[in-house]
């Protein structure tokens, strides 16, 4: 059971890795509009948006490769782990 939460808690950080490399900035919509403090180094931060300010998350280019193999040292110390005998 650890083996297969460690590979799919590696698979997830490496997918949300690649989508990174293609998404540029994500936009939300149903975000509380009196926020006004900035995010983690900036990341979170306001954006004119059709006649509205809304928060958008524009992420380092640098975080995307860094999930990225976070995920995939992740999924290989899984496959590493030594399987349990039954008895």
């Amino acid at each position: 059971m650890l083996r297969a939460s460690a590979f799919a808690t590696g698979l997830f950080i490496a997918m949300w890795g690649a989508s990174l490399l293609v998404i540029d900035k994500v936009v939300l919509f149903n975000a509380p509009a009196d926020r006004e403090e900035q995010g983690i180094r900036a990341m979170l931060a306001k954006e004119q948006i059709a006649d509205e300010a809304r928060p958008v998350i524009d992420p380092a280019d640098w975080a995307a490769f860094t999930l990225m193999s976070i995920g995939s040292v992740t999924m290989l110390y899984a496959v590493a782990l030594p399987k349990r005998k039954n008895g």
